[in-house]
């Protein structure tokens, strides 16, 4: 009996261990439409500069090569951060990440990594929404906020498009979320692509915060989801359309959604629960440099 007490207890202690702060993340790179070489060293900083994350890349072949050697081990991290648009990867690759969600693993999706593999059904589902790539009503509505809700709008049309770049103010619409806990309603982002139009199989998706993409800079004019989360089989996935470009990624209202998103997929909660004294004002943006 004292065997299997002492026994127990390692397994607990072991599990409790391996669980907490510093979690090893994983930076999925190397292809994107964006400046990825800039922007990973942002989203790098703002992990490790929170204290909860220690950091690692896996940066994929060049746009044409081989991708068949890209096999990342997902499964050694608590969190995989894609930064990444590009060529399709190995189908044991494509499993692997599919298994490691599946299984409880957390996944953080920023900007334009929502644009990739339209056609990989389990990908799509991971996302919940996504644009470009030939994405339209098949793929799923999209998803706005209207007269104080979440609906879904089947109505045919492409899937993702922007706007011209711009500040713009996000709309807390879940305050009750740990992410979003203690957040003003209403705080400005730093210039970035609004994404809008963004359609797919929004299964267990909950729309954490909007932002209106105005007629005036090329918006939908819509009420457009930007910060969200997905449920996939036992795994959590935090999804920032945020983040276009190093400037949109030093707002620190993007860096705190990003620590306290990466922070909720791994583990269902969020420690950072004081807001910064630098997070963005209704009307005023705040930048981290």
């Amino acid at each position: 009996m004292h065997r299997l007490i002492v026994a127990t207890w390692i397994v607990l202690f072991a599990a409790v261990a391996q669980a907490a702060p510093p979690y090893r993340v994983l930076i999925v790179d190397g292809q994107n439409n964006h400046a990825w070489k800039a922007t990973t060293p942002v989203l790098t900083k703002h992990l490790t500069d929170s204290g909860l994350f220690k950091v690692e890349v896996a940066t994929s072949p060049e746009k044409g090569k081989d991708m068949s050697g890209f096999t990342p081990k997902f499964a050694d991290y608590q969190a995989v951060i894609s930064n990444y648009n590009g060529d399709e990867w190995s189908e044991p690759t494509k499993q692997s990440l599919v298994d490691y969600v599946g299984k409880g693993g957390a996944l953080v999706i920023i900007h334009a990594a929502n644009n990739s593999f339209p056609k990989w059904t389990a990908y799509n589902e991971m996302i919940g929404l996504g644009g470009w790539g030939g994405r339209n009503e098949k793929s799923g509505p999209y998803v706005r906020f209207r007269d104080g809700q979440i609906v879904k709008d089947t109505q045919p049309g492409p899937g993702g498009h922007h706007g011209k770049q711009h500040p713009f103010q996000v709309i807390v619409r879940n305050s009750q979320h740990p992410i979003t806990a203690g957040m003003p309603t209403a705080w400005m982002h730093a210039n970035d692509e609004l994404y809008d139009k963004l359609r797919g199989p929004a299964e267990n998706i909950d729309v954490l915060a909007t932002a209106y993409a105005d007629p005036a800079t090329g918006g939908s004019g819509e009420h457009e989801p930007m910060i969200f989360t997905v449920k996939f089989g036992q795994g959590r996935v935090f999804h920032s359309p945020m983040g276009h470009s190093v400037e949109a990624m030093e707002c620190a209202g993007f860096a705190l959604t990003l620590t306290r998103g990466t922070e909720w997929a791994i583990t269902g909660q969020v420690t950072q629960t004081k807001l910064p004294e630098d997070f963005p004002t209704a009307d005023k943006v705040s930048v981290r440099k």
